[in-house]
């Protein structure tokens, strides 16, 4: 699972319906995967991604993003920016791991790169 999808992931669980967003990362393992760099993806995807958001789980990764976005438009972002930021969105896949909502505590696991967000049916 790569970061980007992260960031659009949150809890479904029966009344969860506040503070379901972001799901923290634990117990992950990642691995990069080389992707070809297209700036102008990253530029369309850029107003989509709810930076505090990404900003939080790159922290629990170990990874550091500047708090705010830089100021700009999205025409003219800084190509060293937006090379970081494809490491980070497209390049850094969850292989295994757990995603926790920090309202419900409800456990989504990661195997094999794939979330799974089914919820049993008492959930629902």
């Amino acid at each position: 699972m790569r970061l980007i999808t992260h960031n659009m992931l949150q809890c479904h669980a029966k009344n969860c319906n506040s503070n379901n967003f972001p799901l923290q990362l634990s117990q992950v393992e990642i691995v990069n995967q080389e992707t070809e760099f297209n700036p102008m993806f990253l530029r369309n995807m850029l107003p989509k991604l709810e930076w505090n958001a990404l900003v939080k789980t790159a922290l629990q990764i170990n990874v550091t993003l500047p708090t705010v976005l830089p100021e700009s438009t999205t025409d003219d972002l800084d190509e060293e920016f937006l090379k970081t930021l494809h490491g980070i969105l497209l390049e850094t896949h969850i292989l295994q791991g757990a995603m926790t909502c920090p309202n419900c505590n409800r456990v989504y696991p990661i195997k094999d790169g794939i979330p799974n967000m089914l919820l049993n049916e008492t959930e629902a």
